[in-house]
């Protein structure tokens, strides 16, 4: 445990532990809204596309290596 020499110790020591609790408070928010956004249709759409696009693609490749 850390042995504090004055007031003025505490204090600053308090002072950050509260900016660092704010920080980690703003990270989770960040993380919140980063996640409400991943859940979106939109997002999901685009997604899928991108995935049937991938595959579309591999599909023909296998069609022109057949003939």
């Amino acid at each position: 445990m850390k042995q504090y020499q004055s007031f003025k110790d505490i204090e600053t020591d308090l002072k950050r532990l509260k900016l660092e609790r704010d920080i980690a408070f703003e990270e989770m928010k960040l993380i919140k809204t980063e996640f409400k956004e991943n859940l979106k249709p939109v997002n999901w759409i685009g997604s899928t596309l991108s995935t049937i696009g991938k595959y579309g693609i591999w599909t023909l490749i296998k069609r022109f290596i057949r003939k």
